[in-house]
């Protein structure tokens, strides 16, 4: 159920009524003022770093102000978002357990959900007021301001958050579901507040209750995942720690406040307006042109145009979004199985998560200070590793299925299409060559993307709908906040680790695993291909991509080499069934149920897991180009 259009359950109570009327109007207000103000915002960071590139490259005038403008609006970018994704049920959350149960119970696992929300939200609150007395003291160099006014928007966004999650619980739930998750909730809190004493003397094992049972049940009932990450670590240092609770904000600013991350809702915003102005649409005519025409060939234009695409976009929502629904029909009167373009769908996107400008590529640079340029170069082979194994499934399928080729294309018509799809192929390489060159960082790259992106639109392809632009921004402030929250959430959950001791005791475990380097990396595919389906990629990857990333220097292994190992692993698991949400997402998309596509998943995925393999077993793969 989208946040954005609630449900109104209906109860006896005409007070009840009333107050989920009220609850309504405040809610759209606080929506519209968020969303509107996050809109500004996103065009607003898009016009300072453009600024800053052209200041610096082509006016050899540098604006030394830039970044941290725009690092200060990214702060309140972010806390917005979590507004908005909040109200639009964009927060990451897995469903998989509450869709299998009958309604009541899914009932009560909502509502008990939307408590916990507000549960963490409201012991956030205190430590962000605390955490903004101290920054207020803090000077920004550039701006000659106080950074109070930065951070204060953790206080406001917590606080919209709050008033939000609370409104949607009164618009969405009778008295009585509110009253047993009520009770739920009020339980467990009082149970481990009673044993307090209990859980000091209890050493690693309060951490398997708070980051292992806890977290494992928030998650499974449909508690996004970076509050059930917040209430775990916000608990956990409450009841075991005499630490204040206000280093738990100060360890979320840290982690949301990366420059590096600016690139995610300026990429995010690229792929959604690259799909808008159809640059993905000729790229696809023209590779259906060259190879359509044989057998299973437009199996093997989807798996390319996910290559070119997730070289541009950086969103996987964008790339399925902009390939399923231009070859979809074709396929299907060619007599491709629905199931089949689904899980080929699905496949090609896990194929793809190491493709540059990949958000989880930004993000296992930026939390593990890994070069982004590194990661972005030494991407493109193991995809193309994972991209050849799929042909080869491809290949075996279509020999068995009624996917005979179409008419050849005229050579005219082929060149042609080229030629029209030239400006948006040289995408990829405008946005590497002003990163290797020097011209833009990893940063300021993406609205290189933007600008180029928006002159194709208006100049060349004729295509850009103004009317777009403003529900475009919506959703990448949407997405921003909610991936932006993961990562501050995560960041405080792994330092929370680390501050127990959990992180040296995971060096020792790790490094004696048998099989050295091999075998470490061996462990650490498999632990990723199932922390990719229960977690997700970015927060797996901000959980654990610090902790482990140590270990593997210890024993040798190329950082490079060990993203993308984690990398390729997260993706498989992201969208392996039947936990993997990409693979619903790539379902969605392509308008399949999900039992069509189900069995017709595992060749794929096996073909991704030889892949795996053989990027692991051979680092040049990864780093032969560096």
């Amino acid at each position: 159920m989208s946040l954005g259009t609630p449900a109104i359950v209906h109860a006896d109570a005409p007070s009840w009524a009333r107050l989920r009327r009220v609850a309504f109007m405040l809610d759209m207000g606080i929506g519209f003022v968020c969303e509107t103000i996050g809109a500004i915002l996103v065009l607003a960071e898009v016009v300072i770093l453009f600024s800053g590139v052209v200041s610096r490259y082509l006016l050899d005038s540098p604006l030394f102000w830039t970044d941290e403008l725009a690092n200060f609006l990214f702060l309140w970018l972010s806390m917005l978002g979590v507004v908005v994704a909040l109200r639009r049920d964009g927060h990451m959350r897995l469903t998989t357990l509450a869709n299998w149960m009958p309604a009541h119970i899914a009932n009560w696992f909502a509502a008990v959900a939307a408590l916990v929300v507000i549960a963490f939200v409201l012991e956030v609150l205190m430590p962000a007021a605390q955490y903004w007395d101290q920054e207020r003291f803090v000077e920004l160099i550039s701006l000659q301001i106080s950074d109070g006014y930065r951070v204060v928007a953790i206080l406001v966004g917590t606080t919209l958050a709050a008033t939000i999650a609370l409104l949607r619980l009164l618009e969405t739930t009778t008295p009585r579901s509110f009253g047993l998750a009520l009770v739920t909730v009020a339980g467990i809190a009082a149970l481990l507040w009673a044993g307090q004493s209990v859980l000091l003397t209890m050493g690693f094992g309060s951490l398997i209750i708070f980051f292992v049972i806890i977290v494992a049940a928030c998650v499974a009932i449909g508690v996004p995942i970076a509050f059930a990450f917040g209430i775990a670590t916000m608990s956990y240092l409450g009841l075991t720690s005499s630490l204040p609770l206000s280093v738990v904000v100060n360890r979320m600013d840290e982690g949301m406040s990366n420059l590096l991350l600016l690139s995610v809702p300026m990429f995010v915003f690229l792929g959604l307006l690259m799909e808008m102005t159809g640059i993905a649409r000729v790229m696809v005519a023209f590779l259906a042109a060259l190879v359509g025409h044989v057998r299973g060939g437009l199996s093997y234009v989807l798996l390319g145009a996910m290559y070119l695409v997730s070289g541009i976009s950086g969103s996987k929502a964008a790339d399925m979004a902009a390939v399923a629904p231009v070859l979809f029909p074709e396929m299907q009167a060619r007599g491709s199985h629905p199931g089949e373009l689904a899980a080929l769908l699905a496949s090609s996107s896990a194929m793809s998560e190491t493709i540059p400008p990949s958000l989880v590529l930004i993000t296992i640079g930026s939390v593990t200070n890994v070069s982004i340029t590194a990661l972005f170069t030494g991407g493109l082979l193991p995809a193309a590793v994972a991209a050849l194994a799929l042909v080869v499934v491809c290949w075996f399928r279509s020999r068995h299925m009624d996917t005979g080729g179409g008419k050849r294309a005229p050579l005219k018509q082929i060149l042609l299409t080229f030629v029209i799809a030239v400006p948006g192929l040289t995408l990829p390489f405008v946005i590497r060559a002003a990163v290797i060159e020097g011209v833009a960082t990893a940063t300021e790259v993406s609205t290189v993307g933007v600008v180029y992106t928006a002159m194709l639109g208006l100049l060349v392809y004729r295509q850009f709908d103004w009317r777009r632009i403003y529900p475009i921004l919506v959703d990448t402030v949407s997405l921003t906040g909610a991936v932006m929250l993961i990562i501050g959430t995560a960041t405080a959950m792994a330092w929370a680790l680390t501050q127990s001791g959990f992180s040296q005791w995971l060096v020792v475990v790790m490094a004696s695993v048998p099989g050295g380097k091999l075998g470490f990396l061996a462990i650490t595919a498999v632990t990723f291909v199932v922390l990719g389906s229960v977690l997700e990629g970015i927060p797996a990857i901000v959980l654990f991509g610090p902790l482990l990333f140590p270990v593997a220097k210890s024993m040798g292994v190329n950082e490079v080499h060990y993203a993308l190992v984690i990398i390729l692993a997260m993706g498989i698991g992201l969208f392996a069934p039947p936990f993997g949400v990409g693979f619903y997402g790539a379902c969605a998309i392509g308008r399949v149920s999900p039992d069509d596509a189900f069995g017709r998943m595992w060749p794929y995925l096996a073909a991704l897991a030889v892949a795996l393999a053989i990027v692991v077993a051979v680092p040049w793969l990864s780093i032969g180009f560096l």
